[in-house]
């Protein structure tokens, strides 16, 4: 996926859920932060939304632009409304610190809100699958988070600390290991 697929999502998201901003969750909310971010990263052709002001049009977005609608046959990519707070765990004040996709032209005014690097990272390493793992460590080897500040959101997540110190200690090996 790209920065403008990224952006066309994002208008279309907002079209179809009668709303002018939206929380980006998935992998492809890096781009919010990093536009030109590596192929390794931007692999995934689904964006994960939630409408911002209209959570209860999730379904909406789900129904029209997702996985094998017609929208996904005609772009290749596809946008997969779900709630948030089912689809992820995010560290605390998460919502502050939520990079903006939003320009006149290319999302007509509409706010993409773009999870940051740091608790994408954390989110993606609580779920801890193979692929998410990976996706961490690129970030680690690319220099697009740091591993304090990882280590920061992994403290501020609501989970418990057993998954805590699993977290921890992947970090740390996975730091030894670069």
């Amino acid at each position: 996926m790209t920065r403008e697929q990224l952006e066309h999502a994002i208008r279309a998201a907002c079209d179809v859920s009668e709303d002018t901003e939206i929380w980006i969750f998935g992998p492809q909310a890096i781009l919010g932060e990093f536009p030109n971010a590596s192929e390794e990263l931007r692999a995934s052709i689904e964006v994960d939304v939630q409408p911002k002001n209209r959570p209860d049009k999730v379904g909406t977005i789900d129904g029209a632009l997702g996985e094998l609608s017609y929208f996904h046959q005609t772009y290749g990519f596809y946008v997969h409304g779900l709630p948030i707070e089912e689809a992820t765990t995010l560290a605390q004040g998460w919502e502050d610190r939520a990079t903006p996709v939003c320009d006149e032209k290319s999302t007509r005014g509409k706010t993409g809100w773009c999870i940051e690097a740091h608790d994408l990272a954390a989110s993606k390493l609580v779920v801890y699958r193979e692929k998410d793992r990976d996706f961490v460590r690129t970030l680690l080897i690319e220099g697009m988070i740091a591993p304090e500040t990882l280590i920061e959101r992994i403290n501020l997540l609501n989970i418990d600390e057993e998954l805590r110190d699993r977290l921890l200690q992947w970090i740390q090996n996975t730091i030894e290991e670069l």
